[in-house]
């Protein structure tokens, strides 16, 4: 079955308020303080009714060697993330909302876990100087951005991928972010399509799908990037 990704809101954000133009969830959150402990508690329900909230990641995992490094980006309350790093990858999420790293850390210790905004994404300077075999950004990340900043957590992802690395970015096309638009703005930060899928269970793409699964990787690989 389909991991609930399709239909359900994203459980992170790409990021309290940032340092520069807040993301469209910093601007849901402060208009209800409350939405982020909903959103955990949602989350938490639904994993004791025993909800198979896996299916991103078990297309991930198939995408890498035990070991890997992942990024997940936007990772919310680490469910993503947290089932990697279950799988035997080395994980780090990043997420601009604290409420939901908390709810990371407590509810999934292990990966390494960040309050970050994705648009100012700079690991290295944090001192993770490794780069990913993959970045995954599931459910609506990207449609929870600032606005104006596409291009830019695009290009982040890429300046921390590892040579021969991909991104996986999935996201509902009705929610203001048309496909054509972001694959735009992937080519625009460097990044070429490999895939497309309607589903995180491989269904193939059609332009009437309702979710985009989109495999990147660097459309000209640099010289040196380690």
């Amino acid at each position: 079955p389909t991991a609930p990704a399709p239909t359900h809101p994203r459980e992170g954000s790409g990021g309290g308020m940032s340092a520069t133009r807040p993301s469209r969830w910093e601007l849901k959150t402060a208009a209800d303080p409350s939405h982020s402990t909903w959103y955990v508690e949602r989350f938490r329900a639904m994993a004791a009714r025993g909800a198979d909230l896996a299916g991103e990641a078990r297309l991930v995992d198939a995408m890498l060697p035990r070991g890997s490094r992942v990024l997940d980006a936007g990772c919310g309350p680490g469910r993503v993330g947290a089932e990697l790093f279950a799988r035997g990858h080395a994980v780090v999420g990043v997420d601009v909302d604290p409420v939901l790293i908390d709810a990371a850390r407590t509810d999934h210790p292990g990966p390494d876990w960040r309050v970050g905004d994705l648009a100012e994404l700079d690991l290295p300077a944090e001192g993770v100087t490794e780069p990913f075999d993959l970045i995954v950004c599931a459910g609506n990340v990207v449609t929870f951005l600032a606005p104006g900043t596409e291009v830019e957590v695009l290009r982040r992802f890429r300046a921390h991928l590892a040579p021969g690395g991909r991104a996986v970015v999935g996201f509902g096309t009705g929610r203001g972010y048309p496909p054509e638009q972001f694959l735009a703005d992937a080519t625009e930060a460097g990044l070429h399509l490999d895939l497309a899928l309607a589903t995180w269970d491989l269904r193939p793409w059609t332009p009437d799908a309702d979710f985009l699964v989109a495999v990147l990787s660097d459309a000209a690989p640099r010289p040196g990037v380690a």
